[in-house]
């Protein structure tokens, strides 16, 4: 990821969005591969280093409701990251508290009351401000709007972007909703089981997929134009256990353009595609 980006990351439920960000941010033991954030390797970092790295990176959650802790003021779950994780003073705690409560849209009369005495969009704002209390560099989100009504996912979503503009912030941006990676995203990683099938600019991978599967969740999308053909396509199948994907291409079981035996017993490897930063791991490239 480059700084002051966001990146997507799409897929279907139970691909393992939600588990690569927890991974990022150290909620997760990652079983392979590795995390490096400014040059470091942190896959193995000490809970000393962990504790020390939260200051810059950390995550709103998918659901609110269930992400503040009900039996706290909305100024203590805003103020609770600068306990543990800064040496600010107490006065410069309050200060911050309180020109967060502002930034997201809150007043200062609401830092007194619970969790339960807001609206869904609301509670998503607190998540946010508590995010954002020890002012990190990289922020995942996940599905942080799939849980509000629609009249108030717009809202959040310039929110975050205006406070990506103050603070300079890096996004990994996990949602299933394509039309809201369209509009938020700089880049789009394709995620299929697991493994990560495409990467590419978000225009360039909208207007012209690469990947099968990429190509098969795009045509899923509703259009509003009756007219409009769209070329759907329908995958053949259920999706495979994660817990025992397939061997070679964990997507030939499903796969419209399936070619034979390499796609069966070869993993493929990412292959640059019409330029350096469009990459896609499908063996019609090879």
């Amino acid at each position: 990821m480059d700084a002051g980006e966001t990146l997507g990351l799409v897929g279907e439920s139970g691909c393992g969005k939600s588990t690569l960000g927890r991974t990022v941010v150290g909620l997760e033991e990652a079983t392979g591969g590795s995390v490096t954030f400014r040059g470091e390797e942190v896959t193995d970092a000490s809970d000393a280093r962990m504790r020390e790295l939260r200051r810059d990176i950390q995550i709103i959650f998918q659901d609110p409701a269930s992400s503040l802790n009900p039996r706290m003021s909305t100024k203590q779950i805003i103020a609770e990251p600068m306990r543990f994780l800064t040496d600010w003073s107490r006065e410069e705690r309050d200060a911050r508290v309180h020109e967060l409560i502002d930034e997201v849209g809150l007043g200062e009369e609401h830092l007194s009351r619970a969790p339960h005495e807001f609206s869904g969009g609301q509670q998503q704002r607190i998540a946010i401000a508590r995010a954002l209390a020890v002012k990190p560099q990289l922020v995942v989100a996940d599905e942080p709007t799939s849980a509000l009504d629609v009249s108030v996912q717009a809202n959040i979503l310039n929110l975050l972007d205006d406070l990506q503009d103050e603070y300079d912030l890096t996004y990994l941006f996990i949602s299933h909703d394509l039309s809201v990676i369209r509009h938020v995203c700089d880049r789009v990683m394709v995620m299929y089981l697991g493994r990560l099938g495409e990467v590419a600019p978000t225009d360039r991978l909208f207007d012209d997929p690469k990947h099968p599967y990429t190509k098969a969740l795009l045509s899923s999308v509703p259009r509003a134009d009756a007219g409009v053909n769209t070329n759907r396509i329908v995958l053949e199948g259920s999706v495979p256990s994660p817990e025992n994907p397939p061997a070679g291409c964990r997507f030939h079981t499903r796969c419209q353009d399936y070619i034979g035996d390499m796609c069966e017993e070869e993993d493929p490897e990412f292959r640059r595609i019409e330029g350096p930063e469009h990459v896609c791991a499908c063996h019609h490239y090879d």
